[in-house]
């Protein structure tokens, strides 16, 4: 069995996205990302899946340079050997984590191909067959105004700006996907009309779990005083306010649990988070974590201090997905649903369809070899044409909506 690395195919791509708003402004009608190939001596390939833009394009590269002749098992290796060529010019280890995970995520796709399992068992087996996922809701616009010259964007979800349009919203994602949870993207309106949202969305879902993300647009002070509002209404309360001290402060206080997937994303957080009890619930993420195998032990280490585990999302594909969807089916405490920003991205995925498909409010494990989905490459020749003419190099919430919005002004926190 030949398992030498013979090169790291790095493709950038982008897809379209909704306007979806958020506390920094809001999406654009592209998002970038970058599509791994890890091919070994005897042409088996493993995926991979990144944020994209220029920076972590060019870590990718750096990646790509550096993993040439290695063995495919040796992810320790692998996994070293990337962190050492990056750390130079890369500090963070949150930083390096995003290059070191999507390479490492290629590997176990290839070693699970190489021995025929799931990339599950790769990972301890799985506990579950089916991995439950959260709705998520945005605050959104009808479509992406008409600008510079272009038409407006339209997409296949209404306007949401009020406590009926998110309703609506999460009645059309119960439907379509069968969702049993709801996260409402916050940091948009002021505080009490998001919370009007969530009483709503109590009201027209009952007993199904809710939680509340406003990315850090409140103070401590307000942060507090929505958990004493939305006490029995929310599951959970994330990220309400920056850094680790401002969540303690607001944990003291608080009468609901507190999540985080920003102040905590790097292993030396853990501990000041810990010894401050700032948080009661962690949201993993393989992609700045450092791989699946590290989110396994992530697990483990928040399991020995009583913290609760979901798991976060950014815009991805369906190669992420599918690395999400294995490691969530190997971590006995997965406390929550998982977030997914799947459905308002699938359209224009980069994998055959057939595999992956969120039913019930959940997705079934993979069972082929690896993770378990097959790359179109004709999908993902068309996503990098695009990307070459779009120009795009970074994302810019913010920049974007000053091009619509030119007074618009990025204050955190806001309330």
């Amino acid at each position: 069995m030949r398992t030498r690395i013979r090169e790291l195919i790095v493709t950038p791509i982008v897809f379209s996205d909704p306007p979806l708003l958020n506390s920094n402004g809001v999406h654009e009608p592209l998002a970038l990302r970058v599509i791994l190939q890890l091919v070994l001596e005897d042409g088996t390939v493993g995926l991979g899946e990144s944020t994209g833009g220029a920076v972590r394009l060019e870590r990718l590269e750096i990646a790509a340079r550096t993993v040439v002749g290695l063995d495919v098992f040796d992810t320790t290796a692998v996994s070293a050997a990337i962190d050492a060529a990056l750390l130079p010019t890369v500090p963070g280890s949150h930083e390096r984590g995003w290059t070191v995970s999507a390479v490492e995520v290629a590997c176990l796709d290839a070693q699970g191909k190489l021995l025929d399992r799931p990339v599950c068992d790769l990972l301890g087996g799985r506990v579950r067959d089916f991995v439950p996922f959260a709705a998520y809701l945005f605050y959104k616009w009808a479509e992406h105004p008409a600008l510079d010259g272009r038409p407006a964007i339209g997409d296949d979800w209404p306007e949401a700006l009020d406590p009926a349009g998110i309703v609506e919203q999460a009645r059309l994602m119960q439907e379509r996907y069968g969702f049993r949870s709801f996260k409402l993207k916050g940091g948009v309106f002021p505080p009490d009309d998001e919370i009007a949202a969530i009483e709503a969305l109590a009201e027209a879902f009952p007993g199904q779990p809710l939680r509340l993300d406003p990315n850090t647009a409140w103070s401590v002070g307000t942060s507090t005083y929505v958990a004493r509002r939305l006490d029995g209404v929310l599951e959970y309360l994330e990220d309400p306010t920056a850094t680790i001290e401002g969540m303690a402060a607001v944990a003291k206080d608080s009468p609901l649990p507190l999540a985080t997937n920003m102040c905590v994303v790097a292993w030396e957080h853990l501990r000041p988070a810990i010894e401050q009890h700032a948080i009661q619930v962690l949201l993993t993420d393989h992609h700045y974590w450092g791989g699946l195998r590290r989110t396994r032990e992530l697990a483990a280490v928040c399991e020995a201090f009583g913290i609760a585990l979901s798991m976060h999302s950014n815009s991805h594909l369906g190669i992420s997905l599918a690395a999400m969807t294995h490691v969530a089916a190997a971590i006995p405490n997965l406390d929550h649903s998982c977030d997914t920003h799947y459905p308002w991205n699938s359209a224009d995925d980069v994998i055959v369809p057939g595999v992956l498909e969120v039913a019930d409010g959940a997705v079934r494990v993979p069972t082929g070899p690896g993770l378990g989905v097959e790359l179109d490459h004709d999908a993902l020749d068309r996503l990098h044409r695009r990307y070459l003419d779009s120009g795009m190099s970074r994302r810019d919430d913010t920049g974007y909506m000053r091009r619509i919005r030119p007074d618009y002004e990025l204050r955190l926190p806001r309330w």
